[in-house]
């Protein structure tokens, strides 16, 4: 049976959420990104790129888990949830050794297999309350 557009966008995103959130592999971006990718969040390719290694250096043991996908024609909306140890510095504040569960929301665009556009959502709040232990 023939897959849906939507069915195939939604492999795409979960597929790269996996290889770049939760494997870290920055170079999944070459395979998963359009060459015309639009970065909406954080500037950049490259700024993408490098927020991800933050998150990594802070919280290396971090989980992004999907929960709830929904594709309309090109674009794929997902709330995720990531959770992790607070163990490296994050933007100047050293380890605390607390833990994470922070709910953030991604939208993507999708044409052809390729994501090409990338706008996104944390609720850096509750974050900072659980980094500072408040």
């Amino acid at each position: 049976m023939m897959k849906t557009i939507e069915q195939n966008n939604m492999e795409t995103v979960s597929a790269f959420i996996e290889s770049f959130w939760n494997q870290s592999d920055m170079d999944s971006t070459d395979q998963f990104l359009s060459p015309g990718y639009q970065e909406y969040s954080y500037q950049s390719k490259e700024g993408l790129k490098q927020f991800a290694l933050t998150i990594l250096g802070a919280f290396p043991d971090k989980h992004y888990t999907v929960e709830q996908m929904i594709a309309q024609g090109d674009k794929v909306l997902v709330r995720m949830g990531v959770k992790g140890t607070h163990t490296g510095m994050f933007f100047g504040n050293s380890p605390t050794g607390n833990t994470i569960d922070v709910t953030l929301y991604r939208q993507y665009r999708v044409t052809d297999g390729k994501i090409t556009e990338h706008r996104g959502w944390i609720d850096m709040v509750t974050m900072w309350r659980q980094i500072r232990g408040g």
